[in-house]
């Protein structure tokens, strides 16, 4: 499709993603759409013949993008869909706003997200993810979200109609996440920012943060309850099966599953979509033989490959 609608923000065609995601791999998109605001984004779907699939795209941290790449119009939000709003008990984000800037921010003004401060990624993709640490999860503060439909809609959808469940949600098909407003208990600024310190502490202890990594590969096999909180944990997880199969630094092309965490699956430095898919495949073979259990993936995996 060459006709496309007329924008105020970036349209760019033919746009490979590769350097759009943390694992650094994946072809092109047919376009890549980069609003200048929500208005803009509204009128291009609005106008975007409905037979062409869209793909909203985040900072691409929990995403392996194939390598023959995606048949569709990616959107990624930027700037105008970044800004940080704190009043009260209440924190209001846009879906490009980074996690950790929002915990950060949320902090400042003594509201507690920090659970947000060592996860990866944006705002809308923990939403989207029902993204989660140390206890806490996005299900347990979110208040409502606001989006735009694949029609060019812009509506508000509160939290308790995402049917919010352990890394996952149920959104409108095509529906793009624009914003969302978080409610939290208040504390003291400075001991929220020592909790993140420690956070961070921990992070760096017993994950590979300076690899090139898009988090944890597989969900937890076992322990969540439906509602994606932690009122139901289990003593199983990925990496223990991962371990137990010995599949702690196999490696698969250039994509290894790291030494210092074998749920982390990194690219070394040469790897294709194809190593790192393969060798996720690897584990969740060895895993099922050795344990019969079925990991499956926490990472999003889209595109031809």
């Amino acid at each position: 499709m060459t006709d496309m609608p007329q924008v105020r923000g970036r349209l760019t065609p033919d746009r490979t993603l590769s350097d759009l995601t943390w694992l650094r791999v994946g072809g092109p998109a047919d376009w890549l759409f980069q609003p200048a605001d929500e208005e803009d984004l509204c009128a291009f779907l609005a106008a975007l013949p409905p037979e062409v699939p869209v793909f909203p795209m985040g900072v691409g941290s929990n995403l392996i993008v194939r390598d023959g790449g995606l048949r569709a119009v990616v959107i990624r939000l930027g700037r105008g869909f970044n800004a940080i709003d704190c009043a009260g008990t209440q924190v209001t984000a846009g879906a490009a706003a980074l996690d950790a800037h929002v915990a950060r921010r949320a902090a400042d003004a003594g509201i507690d997200l920090t659970f947000l401060r060592t996860i990866p990624g944006s705002i809308g993709g923990a939403v989207r993810m029902n993204a989660g640490c140390y206890g806490s999860y996005t299900a347990d503060v979110l208040v409502e979200v606001r989006a735009v439909t694949r029609s060019g809609e812009a509506i508000r959808i509160p939290a308790s109609d995402l049917q919010l469940a352990y890394r996952q949600s149920v959104l409108p098909d095509g529906a793009v996440l624009t914003a969302a407003v978080f409610e939290a208990p208040r504390e003291d600024p400075a001991r929220l920012h020592a909790r993140m310190e420690d956070q961070l502490a921990q992070r760096n202890a017993s994950q590979p943060v300076k690899d090139r990594s898009a988090g944890s590969t597989f969900r937890n096999p076992a322990g969540f309850s439906s509602t994606g909180r932690a009122d139901d944990v289990h003593d199983l997880k990925a990496w223990k099966v991962i371990d137990d199969a010995g599949m702690r630094g196999a490696r698969r092309g250039g994509a290894q599953m790291s030494e210092k965490h074998s749920n982390f699956l990194i690219n070394t430095g040469d790897a294709t979509a194809a190593d790192l898919e393969g060798l996720g495949e690897d584990v969740r073979k060895k895993v099922y033989a050795q344990s019969g259990i079925t990991l499956e993936w926490e990472i999003m995996r889209v595109g031809e490959t």
